[in-house]
């Protein structure tokens, strides 16, 4: 992953560590190089979950997406130059997608926003700085499964027009959502709710949005997430054509 990284061009990295008591302890702007992963390992065998993002305050061509359909990162893969890493089997994955030209933390967040709308990838990561789960470390949230690199392509970087770069960041998370749950609404289903309409009304593909929310979903509602993934839909859907 950290090999992946240096061959997009980016070459310094913050740290985070949660530790189970929810102590955040940070490394911030390493060489990526130098990083202390003998500490890491020791911190994440005491089930300490262990995250990493290219260090802010710098320009990087890398653009991050969170919980994304493994088979749709994996396509993307094959197009594009990315890194695709497993955090769980019950979720989506992070894609790393490299870029044609460092953008800024600003530019990164717009140009993340653009894709989660248009990929169902999670809006609420879409930040310019969101930190990821760095591989080869457990993944205790979800039991302690291990965080692995699946794919690692060196393709095409990706190249976002520049009309999308200099316009003004869409909030992926403000929808009207009446008469279902408003937007004030911080229930799990309520913000569901506000990505799903705010996704569909970007343009996002319908059933790609299904298969990421089932998949979102299918840690807390179980063998429930796909019918309740094409109910919000199709509700979803209905109220669009409404407004």
């Amino acid at each position: 992953m950290l090999r992946a990284w240096r061959r997009a061009g980016v070459l310094r990295v913050d740290l985070a560590v949660r530790r189970p008591n929810g102590a955040m302890i940070w490394h911030r702007d390493l060489p990526s190089d130098t990083l202390p992963l003998a500490w890491l390992r020791a911190e994440n065998v005491r089930s300490a979950e262990v995250y990493a993002r290219p260090a802010r305050g710098y320009d990087w061509p890398l653009v991050f997406l969170d919980d994304l359909a493994v088979q749709l990162a994996e396509r993307i893969a094959r197009k594009y130059s990315a890194l695709v890493v497993a955090t769980s089997p019950q979720g989506g994955c992070h894609l790393w997608l490299t870029c044609a030209l460092p953008l800024s933390e600003a530019e990164r967040r717009t140009a993340q926003r653009w894709l989660a709308a248009h990929s169902g990838a999670d809006a609420r990561s879409a930040s310019g700085e969101h930190l990821g789960r760095l591989a080869g470390f457990r993944n205790w949230k979800r039991g302690g499964t291990w965080v692995n690199v699946l794919t690692e392509s060196v393709r095409r970087p990706w190249s976002p027009e520049p009309a999308l770069l200099t316009q003004p960041s869409p909030d992926l998370t403000v929808v009207d959502p009446t008469p279902c749950p408003g937007p004030t609404d911080t229930s799990d289903s309520g913000r569901d709710w506000a990505w799903v309409c705010r996704a569909l009304a970007l343009g996002s593909d319908p059933e790609t949005v299904c298969l990421h929310l089932a998949g979102a979903a299918r840690p807390r509602r179980g063998a429930d997430a796909v019918r309740y993934a094409r109910v919000t839909i199709t509700r979803a859907l209905a109220h669009l054509r409404r407004r």
